[in-house]
């Protein structure tokens, strides 16, 4: 497993890693979540889709997408401030060019149950996608990374060893409870999460460049 960034110059090349993408979401999202999303033949996909973000993808030896999260600078325009005012104590985001907005953060839980590191209860994939986000942030001039989660994904990034710092109180939003916050992205975290066997973003053989979300 490794992950993958793909640029908006990259979305015809990685057509097929995004179509799996879209279609992960949806089976999280919709059918293991019930959250309240839009669901076409494509997959789940919002209007935030159509701003150009980074995808960050968990990919298999057999190009198969098992986790993926969307990036996009936090200056604006983003899920948290536009859909989701409600989450941030002061309504309004206050955010600079060196923090990055996560959303539509999933993993494929139907994977087998590979855990990531010794003695952690945390999958596999789910440590990968956040040791990856936070090498991604850091390699394009992020230190914070601001997202919008529910209180049970809030624990796992605790257990994770990876505390979200909150920005506002919990709120009921359908069926879940919803929580916003900001998350470090530095050398001490990526090394916390990190899995034995993660491949680097950066490393050696890499087809996807990384490149500037700003």
């Amino acid at each position: 497993m490794q992950i993958l960034a793909v640029h908006p110059d990259q979305y015809f090349e990685c057509s097929n890693l995004l179509t799996q993408m879209y279609i992960l979401r949806a089976a999280v999202f919709r059918e293991r979540l019930s959250w309240d999303v839009k669901i076409t033949e494509a997959g789940e996909q919002d209007e935030y889709d159509d701003l150009e973000p980074t995808y960050l993808l968990a990919v298999t030896d057999d190009e198969r997408v098992v986790g993926c999260a969307r990036l996009l600078p936090a200056i604006g325009p983003t899920m948290l401030e536009r859909t989701f005012p409600q989450l941030l104590a002061s309504g309004s985001l206050t955010a600079s060019a060196s923090v990055v907005e996560s959303s539509r953060f999933c993993v494929d839980t139907s994977l087998p149950a590979r855990r990531g590191k010794e003695g952690s209860q945390l999958h596999l994939a789910t440590l990968t996608m956040f040791a990856g986000i936070i090498e991604w942030s850091m390699a394009n001039g992020y230190d914070e990374i601001v997202t919008a989660t529910d209180l049970r994904f809030e624990r796992i990034l605790n257990r994770a060893g990876w505390p979200m710092k909150r920005l506002g109180d919990p709120v009921a939003i359908g069926n879940t409870v919803a929580v916003a916050g900001t998350l470090p992205a530095d050398r001490e975290s990526f090394e916390r999460v990190c899995p034995q066997s993660y491949r680097s973003i950066a490393g050696e053989g890499h087809n996807y460049e990384i490149r500037s979300a700003s």
